[in-house]
């Protein structure tokens, strides 16, 4: 019998966060996917300094793996430091590579990075999201409901 995951991830520190993949997709389900980095790489990230604004992730020969996220060079790194944007291996079970690749190529949604965070045993850590993308109507209707939420809240503290 499978473990239950806990309702929510155990972030100590976040390094960098998507906030724009809740305003361009759906978001159906979350996994916490382990990140294969080098000695420079954990360093820069340890620093604060990462974007993964445009990054994806995508399943390629039974691993996925994150393209596009910019981790910089780390400042005091020497010959042997890191490229910035080279793809890094995520690490997560068998079965989840599965459901992933299975909802990718079945259903054509998308694996979108919503955060890169250090657990509390210090491992570097991204949230990686299910996603269905959103149309223009779907994204104005975000729009208003935000803006609804807000006023709301407004005449709320204004009348008591």
């Amino acid at each position: 019998m499978a473990r239950p995951k806990p309702a929510t991830f155990d972030k100590q520190k976040t390094v960098a966060e998507n906030r724009r993949a809740r305003f361009d997709y759906f978001i159906e389900d979350t996994f916490e996917a382990g990140l294969m980095l080098t000695g420079t790489e954990v360093k820069s990230l340890r620093a604060g300094e990462a974007s993964i604004a445009e990054s994806y992730a995508e399943v390629r020969g039974g691993e996925v793996w994150l393209v596009n996220a910019n981790v910089p060079e780390f400042s005091h790194g020497n010959r042997f430091n890191h490229e910035p944007r080279r793809p890094r291996k995520l690490l997560l079970h068998a079965r989840e590579i599965d459901k992933l690749t299975g909802a990718v190529e079945r259903k054509g949604m998308t694996l979108v990075p919503l955060s890169i965070y250090f657990n509390a045993k210090g491992r570097a850590k991204v949230e990686l999201a299910l996603a269905k993308g959103k149309q223009a109507q779907d994204k104005r209707q975000t729009i208003k409901e935000r803006d609804w939420k807000r006023d709301k809240a407004r005449l709320m503290r204004e009348r008591g």
